[in-house]
């Protein structure tokens, strides 16, 4: 493994000033993209397939949904002590091959009706667990790739290929379920081929820490990425506003998955077009992303996106029938979801990797995924009891008004005092955060 200074001549190679210019650049950005859409459509067909090929019950559907997040709390700080000590392109090519067998085996499965739900629950766990070193490796990539000045630039262009993702991966893989579940598994593996043969084009030598002979313990790096967030006022209220926000939208997410189908009676291909319709609304929320907090903070951004964004579900338990206005109404709050969730995951990524030291971005992205979403597995088997006790609408109800608790953490934290300006990183002590409320006056 080469160290940081082996890696001088070529790592300090002026970064051009369009990004799009960079060779690297646009190939980590496409292999990103394919990627990401794979994982999305994955995300809709998995549970597609158990809903209306399997039939499976409230019950199972938030299993299969838990197995398929478990990995998230299972291995995401082990993912950030890994990618901190090597390179994020071999680590990404890796796991996109993973991905690509396990969909490919899939496929191969449903064509000769063998994939029953014990298989489902094993393919969900094997790509969960691909796609969290995946989603870490990535984000650090791209502070190793580009100057800090183009760190919102790349992550609005990253954000927005995740919202083309959004758009595309739901409604291929809802429309692809209904017409054949061998070749909504196989478009899968295919988006992950493709992401492999972009990604490994890269050629830069990524600039890492460097170690000593005796590199320190993975229990010891981890416990470093524990302590500094921990220590760090902005990334400790990110990772509770987090955790609030996953764990209802899990819950959520599942009695959706159910009440679209069962008690609207929409097809697939609906289903997975009101599942897209965050994508165009994130794509927008990408765009603002860029220009909003430098002109109204980044604070009063990230608590007034996530407050309208979070609330837009609130209507959909009122719904009936499969008519137009229903299916307007599904679009309309998806959009508006996207538009408020993007800017928030925009402005939050900025802020995390604005605060924190090169040698720790691995470690504090996998920190703040664990933590945040860590509870996910227990919000969609929580969807899934709620759907079988209380019934569809009411449960609908509930978990969509829970998602409103990250908005209120963040209202009532430093965080929301953030100003036009990124806090800079303070280094890797323990109380690197804590003048996270000087921000708004730099």
């Amino acid at each position: 493994m080469p160290s940081a200074s082996s890696a001088v001549s070529d790592s300090d190679r002026p970064v051009p000033s369009s990004l799009w210019r960079d060779v690297d650049f646009r190939r980590l950005w496409t292999g990103q993209t394919a990627s990401q859409l794979g994982e999305h459509a994955s995300l809709v067909v998995l549970p597609l397939v158990a809903v209306l090929t399997l039939h499976a019950s409230a019950g199972r559907l938030g299993v299969l949904r838990a197995v398929g997040q478990a990995p998230i709390l299972l291995l995401s700080l082990f993912a950030g002590a890994w990618v901190d000590g090597w390179r994020t392109r071999t680590t990404m090519v890796l796991t996109d091959v993973g991905r690509a067998l396990a969909l490919g085996a899939a496929a191969v499965a449903c064509l000769f009706d063998r994939l029953g739900l014990p298989a489902l629950l094993a393919l969900a766990f094997a790509i969960g667990a691909l796609s969290v070193f995946f989603d870490v490796a990535y984000q650090a990539s791209l502070v190793r790739l580009v100057e800090r000045d183009q760190l919102v630039r790349g992550n609005s262009a990253f954000e927005g290929s995740r919202s083309a993702a959004q758009i595309g991966g739901p409604a291929l893989g809802g429309a692809l379920v209904s017409l054949s579940a061998p070749l909504a598994a196989a478009a899968g593996a295919l988006f992950f081929a493709l992401s492999f043969l972009s990604i490994r084009r890269i050629r830069r030598i990524e600039s890492i820490p460097e170690h000593s002979e005796r590199p320190p313990r993975v229990w010891h790096r981890i416990h470093e990425g524990l302590r500094f967030v921990v220590g760090d006022t902005a990334l400790r209220t990110v990772c509770l506003s987090s955790a609030a926000f996953q764990f209802s939208f899990a819950a959520m997410m599942t009695v959706y998955l159910l009440f679209l189908p069962r008690e609207l009676h929409l097809s697939g291909t609906v289903v997975g077009l009101a599942l897209a319709a965050a994508g165009p609304g994130a794509l927008l929320g990408s765009l603002l992303a860029a220009r909003l907090p430098n002109r109204f903070g980044h604070g009063a951004v990230l608590v007034s996106a996530a407050a309208v964004g979070d609330g837009a579900f609130l209507c959909v338990p009122a719904l009936h029938g499969s008519s137009a206005p229903t299916v307007a109404t599904l679009l309309a709050s998806g959009f508006v979801f996207g538009t408020g969730g993007q800017l928030v995951n925009v402005t939050v990524m900025a802020v995390r990797q604005a605060v924190t030291p090169d040698g720790m971005q691995g470690r504090a992205a996998a920190t703040i995924t664990c933590v945040g979403m860590g509870l996910t597995p227990l919000g969609s088997l929580l969807g899934g009891f709620l759907a079988d006790a209380w019934g569809l609408r009411t449960s609908l109800l509930v978990t969509a008004g829970g998602m409103l608790l990250s908005p209120a953490v963040m209202a009532s934290s430093p965080l929301a005092r953030l100003g036009r300006a990124l806090p800079a990183s303070r280094g890797t002590s323990p109380t690197a955060g804590r003048d996270i409320e000087e921000a708004d006056s730099r």
